[in-house]
């Protein structure tokens, strides 16, 4: 008896799979449960322009969507809260995750981790919202493993859909190993559905990561995904795509983002192009490092799209 497939879902990561790349992914490839928007911050007692265009419904179209947000205090995550369900979502991940410096000193994302009082703080908004459906994305620690088992009694007693883990220290951001051994201790203490994060880019990693852990509710892949947008489709059908389907899927997947990126940014052909030049930033090893080159060095939307017909 075979083993049940696991649900994929798409990681959140800013300035890569926003609105855009989301439509155009489950347009182009698909095999993705739910798509997750990178999060949402609440400064200065305003949000981001960018952040509340992402989250907008009639910008949108995926089957599934979960809406993310970062906070370090309960009232800034009330705030994006509101702000979600002014937009109609009722499915919200609670980033404990992110390990970027600059927001990690300011107790967001994992550098909230070492500080349990600071986390059932900010997790009391769970339990305020009971018509809202609640996850977690978090990492070990900050500084060490022992921060995420110190917090699993907190965990325990919420209504959370599930806990994603990316078994990695905050401090050491995308770089080492994932430490599977401490994932293991987490999901012996864990309560929640366990969703695993990190490292994935082949249906093979899959396959072995829940052979390892069999009592995962899902994965969630970014980097995997963005460098091969065939992955949670291959692995849900078994079928590795050709390479010229491959091709295929990944230009109607470049025009789609060209176009919804047409209508979008308004600062000119250069600023257009900039963001442009991001959506190629993974796929090297499919399109081929000549390809790569000519789309990095392109000046205008000419020699650009010069650029794209080679890769097709």
């Amino acid at each position: 008896m075979s083993t049940p497939k696991l649900p994929i879902f798409l990681a959140p990561l800013q300035g890569y799979t926003e609105a855009a790349y989301r439509n155009a992914h489950a347009l182009a490839f698909g095999g993705v449960t739910s798509y997750y928007t990178p999060f949402v911050r609440y400064e200065k007692e305003e949000f981001r322009n960018k952040d509340v265009r992402d989250i907008a419904q009639a910008n949108n179209r995926v089957p599934h969507l979960t809406v993310q947000l970062l906070a370090n205090n309960p009232a800034k995550a009330e705030a994006i809260i509101a702000l979600f369900g002014e937009h109609n979502y009722q499915r919200v991940d609670i980033n404990l995750g992110c390990p970027f410096p600059m927001l990690a000193k300011r107790g967001c994302g994992s550098g909230i981790l070492p500080h349990p009082h600071d986390v059932q703080q900010l997790l009391q908004v769970v339990e305020q919202h009971p018509n809202m459906e609640f996850s977690v994305k978090m990492r070990l620690g900050w500084e060490s493993p022992k921060e995420c088992i110190a917090l699993a009694p907190i965990l325990n007693e919420l209504p959370l859909k599930h806990i994603t883990m990316h078994p990695r220290l905050g401090k050491q951001q995308y770089k080492g190993t994932v430490d599977l051994a401490a994932l293991s201790d987490f999901a012996d203490v864990c309560q929640h559905p366990l969703v695993y994060n990190g490292d994935l880019t082949t249906t093979e990693d899959i396959t072995r990561i829940h052979r390892m852990f069999p009592q995962l509710s899902g994965v969630m892949i970014g980097r995997g995904l963005l460098s091969n947008p065939a992955l949670a489709l291959e692995y849900e059908t078994g079928c590795k795509l050709s390479e010229q389907e491959m091709r295929q899927r990944l230009y109607t997947l470049h025009q789609e983002v060209l176009s919804q990126y047409e209508k979008q940014i308004e600062g000119g052909e250069a600023q257009l192009l900039n963001k442009l030049k991001t959506f190629w930033e993974y796929l090297q090893p499919i399109i081929g490092s000549k390809p790569a080159k000519q789309i990095k060095k392109s000046k205008t939307m000419d020699s650009y799209q010069e650029a794209i017909r080679a890769v097709r």
